[in-house]
């Protein structure tokens, strides 16, 4: 039996898809590669049941099968196509490209949010104090003082509430209630140090909020303009165009062309892909401008 008769390219990259089987036939499972990028469990349709990544696909493959996680999926799953890539960071990118676009059923994370929230720190009066932005009011990523990325202004809040209860906050002073002559609630229950009515400093709840804010730090976009952040495999480039944190679409040196992304706005998953070998491990892959054709 043909296991693997139909191919075609996705991002400049080869999708190779195997026929329907009577559920997963371990010979076609046999086929795929131990090498990054992604993998795809389909159905009875065409329709991806289950998209995922890994920088060895047929382990990754074998993990959900041989596991407990997905067996409800695995049950309906016939076949698994798969695309490679050169690196991790394309197969991450691609992943979170693919899942937003196709939706598919057993995939609950890095679906699309149209609009974030974020923290800004503003100067009020003599003191800190956090303000709730959007996406649609500001722009993240180039924007200074912005901490935090959130699905709902709920989540902020509850954000807020978490850092007053571990630095001993003062909840009036994060806008969460009003302050009254006796001070805040959490004041009453003694887990505020006071600075809502003058029993402390309050630049020293400035400092411990900016302690508590730090490791939520969005980062601007540190270059002047787009660039490509290069990996490579046995001989093989891809160039993935980044620019203001937004995922532009990547060139292929099998293809020789480039490939635009579907959806180039900013995007929750896409800053937290790139933040890491931007900001942090610029190791993990060779940053250059990119082409000025290109721009």
């Amino acid at each position: 039996m043909k296991l693997m008769d139909e191919s075609h390219t996705l991002l400049g990259m080869t999708i190779v898809s195997s026929v329907e089987a009577p559920r997963l036939d371990p010979a076609m499972i046999a086929q795929l590669p131990h090498a990054p990028g992604i993998y795809i469990f389909r159905g009875e349709t065409t329709l991806p049941l289950y998209i995922g990544k890994s920088i060895d696909i047929r382990s990754r493959v074998l993990s959900h099968i041989r596991g407990e996680e997905k067996t409800r999926m695995i049950a309906q799953a016939r076949s698994v196509d798969y695309v490679e890539t050169a690196g991790d960071i394309g197969a991450q990118l691609l992943e979170s490209s693919l899942i937003k676009e196709h939706k598919p059923l057993y995939n609950i994370r890095l679906r699309r949010v149209k609009k974030l929230y974020s923290i800004r720190l503003l100067k009020k009066s003599d003191y800190l104090t956090p303000q709730i932005v959007s996406s649609q009011e500001v722009m993240i990523g180039q924007t200074d003082s912005l901490y935090g990325l959130f699905r709902s202004a709920s989540a902020v809040r509850s954000k807020l509430e978490e850092l007053a209860d571990s630095h001993q906050l003062c909840n009036g002073l994060l806008g969460l209630e009003t302050i009254n002559k006796r001070g805040c609630f959490r004041l009453q229950i003694k887990k505020c140090r006071g600075a809502c009515v003058g029993q402390e400093d309050i630049s020293y709840h400035d400092e411990r909020l900016v302690v508590g804010l730090d490791e939520l730090k969005i980062y601007i976009w540190p270059y002047d303009g787009p660039i490509d952040l290069i990996e490579q495999r046995e001989g093989w480039t891809q160039r993935h165009r980044i620019d203001q944190w937004r995922y532009m679409g990547t060139w292929c040196s099998r293809a020789d062309e480039f490939t635009a992304a579907t959806d180039q706005g900013f995007d929750l998953d896409t800053y937290k892909i790139l933040v890491r070998p931007i900001m942090f491990h610029p190791d993990q892959a060779l940053i250059e401008p990119a082409p000025a054709a290109a721009l």
